[in-house]
């Protein structure tokens, strides 16, 4: 019998036939043999997206203009701790803002309507209601919390609303970003002399917040050429409003919005060409079959 024939014969022995990718046959080749085909099964870079610069800048102005919201809200809130806009005009703005926004809304969403404009009205009026009732309440919410306090605990909500926004489906708004961003409005408006100034400041975090978001998105879906237009509006205005009241915040917003906008896209688009993915034999399986008729 040959050196070479009995059952603990060596792994690199000459090998009797080819090696088959196989698990359930024996083999006379260790477990981590591959042949010369194991490379050429590779490849690289397959189902990867290319980004285009103008693209990537247009789809990053939904984050300027949300930036750019949280500026708005708080220089309203800084000209209305200051004396400067009095909450009868802040409502009348709002109200003047919320009307031709929802005939917007409405006559962009078409037939798509999912429920009736009498609940519309009643959801806004128990908001209402329900924010009005209580605003004395929430005027002396955080009156044992010292100032210092209240304005960090806001200025992290807001930074949490930015971080955890829902940016590829803004439309209605996520529960985290949303409620992050009604506690600032809550902790800064009890700052503000009376609650009437309580009840505008909710109101407009409401506009702000919740119901800009829905019209922004529908004006992504429905009038695509508005949307750039849209959201640079909301950032002149994000720029201009807080340069009212402290220019240096408005110019590092601006070298914010411009990062946002130009530099990261830029980047993103320069890196792209360094991606390097590869795919081979390795890979896990995937089961493209359709198993619904197993799962029903």
């Amino acid at each position: 019998m040959g050196a070479n024939s009995g059952p603990g014969a060596s792994p690199c022995a000459s090998p009797v036939g080819p090696w088959r990718k196989v698990l359930y046959a024996r083999q006379p080749f260790p477990d981590n043999h591959v042949d010369r085909r194991f490379l050429e099964e590779l490849r690289r870079n397959i189902r990867v997206r290319q980004y285009r610069y103008w693209a990537v800048v247009r789809e990053t102005g939904l984050v300027a203009q949300q930036v750019s919201c949280v500026a708005v809200f708080i220089t309203l809130w800084s000209c209305m701790d200051q004396g400067r806009l009095g909450p009868s005009v802040l409502l009348w703005a709002a109200t003047g803002c919320a009307l031709p926004g929802y005939g917007l809304y409405e006559m962009l969403g078409g037939k798509d309507r999912e429920r009736p404009r009498l609940a519309d009205l009643q959801s806004a009026a128990v908001f209402l209601a329900f924010t009005f009732g209580f605003s004395p309440v929430l005027k002396t919410l955080t009156e044992s919390v010292s100032t210092d306090t209240v304005y960090a605990m806001s200025a992290v909500m807001l930074l949490a609303h930015l971080l955890s926004f829902p940016y590829t489906q803004p439309s209605p708004p996520g529960s985290l970003s949303l409620n992050a961003a009604l506690f600032a409005s809550v902790c800064l408006a009890s700052r503000l002399p009376g609650a009437l100034h309580t009840f505008a400041m909710l109101s407009w975090a409401l506009l702000v917040f919740a119901l800009w978001p829905c019209l922004l998105h529908r004006l992504r879906e429905r009038a695509e050429w508005s949307f750039p237009w849209a959201a640079g509006l909301v950032c002149a205005g994000g720029v201009g409003g807080l340069g009212a009241v402290w220019p240096g915040g408005a110019l590092l917003l601006s070298l914010a919005l411009l990062v946002l906008t130009l530099a990261c896209p830029l980047l993103l688009v320069c890196l792209q060409r360094h991606k390097d993915n590869i795919h081979g034999p390795w890979d896990e399986a995937e089961i493209r079959e359709d198993l619904s008729r197993f799962l029903s």
